[in-house]
């Protein structure tokens, strides 16, 4: 993009893909000035550049944040800053005990979240490894991992990609909190999984790969329905590494919680290809050995600014 400092218009073709990009302008002959982050809601977006003087000229570039090397926008959602209610009222179904008592918690700051679980592919490319048990389809998701082996790979991930030009400083991909992860998972509902209560178990196996329709073992990402938010996998498949110890809920509202200060597990979600469907609730929580791997524990990432 060229030209004097009025309207800016990225079109439908240059704008279709993505889902965040950092406009940014330069006079001839110096640097480029970061100008704004934006999300992109629509096809065509609108910037009006107020921070040059008139009659002076800039060049104008629109850099696109994130993703995997090929399409951000397929490979992540943007979620809103938001609030919802976390855990499980005393009368759901199947309910556990730590999955209480309910908090209303506020994510005061948006964040990108994989549309998927980290595939065996994805995983293979960065790490350099393939540790998975369920192999001969890379797009499955990657399992055999431990929390380190997670928080590793975002690491290097974001490494990568900086050195690339791909995210702009203080950006960096890392696993989601425990919070995050149910916000992403409700996608606005307040029912046992994002589609409703289910009482009866009867609609799960058009969202989730669990242990009545897995065959025993995982599947290819993205075979199933998402939820409301476009993502996929949000129950069963994997379980899925959070960045949290592991600890009890405290208080009645809760403002971008970390977890617990410290432990001896840390949190999985989501449930997996062998486990029941209970155990695939938007609610539902579970503890774990971060040093251990087993054949139905992946991840999922978060892309944000650091905090």
């Amino acid at each position: 993009m060229r030209g004097s400092p009025q309207q800016r218009q990225l079109s439908q073709s240059q704008t279709r893909r993505l889902n965040k990009v950092t406009l940014r302008s330069r006079t001839p002959n110096a640097g480029w000035i970061k100008l704004t982050l934006v999300v992109l809601t629509n096809s065509v977006y609108e910037f009006y550049d107020r921070s040059s003087a008139p009659g002076s000229r800039r060049f104008y570039r629109a850099v696109l944040l994130g993703g995997n090397r090929v399409d951000p926008g397929e490979r992540f959602v943007w979620l809103p800053p938001g609030q919802f209610v976390m855990g499980s009222p005393t009368n759901e179904v199947d309910r556990q005990a730590d999955e209480g008592p309910q908090r209303k918690v506020t994510l005061t700051r948006g964040f990108f979240l994989g549309r998927y679980q980290v595939t065996q592919a994805e995983y293979l490319s960065v790490v350099g490894s393939n540790p998975s048990n369920f192999t001969g389809d890379t797009n499955r998701p990657v399992e055999m991992v431990n929390w380190y082996d997670a928080t590793n790979y975002c690491g290097k991930l974001t490494v990568a990609e900086r050195l690339v030009g791909r995210l702009p400083a203080g950006w960096a991909y890392r696993l989601p909190t425990e919070a995050e992860f149910e916000y992403a998972s409700r996608a606005g509902s307040t029912n046992r999984f994002c589609y409703g209560d289910d009482p009866d178990y009867t609609q799960l196996g058009n969202y989730a790969w669990y242990l009545a329709n897995s065959g025993g073992g995982t599947h290819a990402v993205g075979g199933k329905l998402p939820n409301r938010w476009g993502l996929y996998d949000m129950s069963g498949n994997v379980w899925q590494w959070c960045s949290d110890w592991y600890g009890a809920y405290l208080g009645e509202f809760e403002t971008d919680p970390q977890g617990a200060d410290s432990g001896e597990a840390r949190v999985l979600r989501g449930g997996s290809c062998y486990d029941s469907a209970s155990r695939c609730r938007s609610a539902l929580r579970y503890p774990y050995d971060p040093t251990q791997q087993r054949s139905l524990i992946g991840f999922r990432v978060v892309l944000a600014p650091g905090q």
